[in-house]
């Protein structure tokens, strides 16, 4: 078990959704949180919420995770205040959900800026402190469209079997170390998120029954803090889904297929 009292943790995507509410459960345990975000605004009102409820003393610093000159900035910015971040939680990300011919290029190419090179610009951040200091916790955010993808995601799905190989790679490289890596695979949860995912609103109306509190996740991300583990799949039986979908994809494919189109 870890103790997460008085260690910072950083938190991209802190401004909303899962991110917010994990900010606020670090504060709860003890830990400071530091977020990270586009948004200054909302970052600063968390901040203020958070610091007035607990003793931690929450900092926040506007950044667009896609642009790595300004990952290289506020990172330098972060070390100037701590000498170590315990926690990195990339959890920075967004999705656009179009099929393949209908899909914009840019949108796109932006799903992979922060889906997949911010995770990887911020882990280059503060990986060689963590090699130094053999210690240390990133946890990714990824998806169950990682391990599963279906029709009318192909793009964003794309981005989070980016994540999870990104991942699983960097586990092996560190696998020497004292240096935990994780992955977290939720299905659909309940957040802002599809308000661009999702526009006809079609999926989250089929899916409404399945979907995930944000609440129900931020909990669950802080378990994985306090007890580190390789994987972190939400629900589980959707998980279980896509194991069996890896073992048998071509009878999947003809079977379940169109019980998957949810989009």
């Amino acid at each position: 078990m870890t103790n997460i009292h008085g260690k910072n943790i950083v938190i991209t995507g802190a401004s909303s959704g899962i991110g917010e509410k994990i900010a606020l459960k670090v504060a709860q345990k003890g830990g400071r949180p530091i977020l990270l975000a586009r948004s200054e605004e909302k970052l600063a009102a968390i901040c203020a919420n958070i610091n007035k409820q607990f003793p931690v003393h929450a900092c926040y610093y506007p950044l667009d995770v896609s642009n790595t000159n300004q990952v290289k900035e506020v990172f330098a910015k972060i070390y100037q205040e701590v000498d170590f971040i315990d926690i990195l939680l990339n959890n920075a990300g967004f999705g656009v959900f179009d099929m393949v011919h209908e899909a914009n290029m840019a949108d796109i190419d932006q799903m992979f800026q922060v889906n997949v090179i911010g995770v990887i610009a911020c882990t280059k951040e503060v990986l060689p402190s963590m090699l130094e200091k053999n210690r240390g916790h990133i946890i990714n955010v990824a998806s169950q469209a990682g391990k599963l993808a279906t029709a009318k995601s192909s793009a964003y799905a794309a981005t989070k079997h980016a994540v999870l190989g990104f991942t699983n790679s960097l586990r092996m490289e560190v696998a020497t170390s004292n240096i935990k890596i994780s992955a977290v695979n939720p299905g659909p949860i309940e957040t802002a998120f599809f308000n661009t995912a999702d526009k006809s609103g079609n999926y989250v109306k089929n899916v409404q029954k399945y979907m995930l509190s944000s609440e129900t996740v931020a909990e669950k991300v802080m378990g994985l803090m306090l007890h580190p583990k390789r994987e972190l799949n939400l629900p589980v039986w959707m998980n279980w889904g896509s194991v069996l979908y890896n073992l048998f994809p071509g009878i999947a494919d003809k079977l379940v297929g169109s019980i998957l189109n949810k989009k």
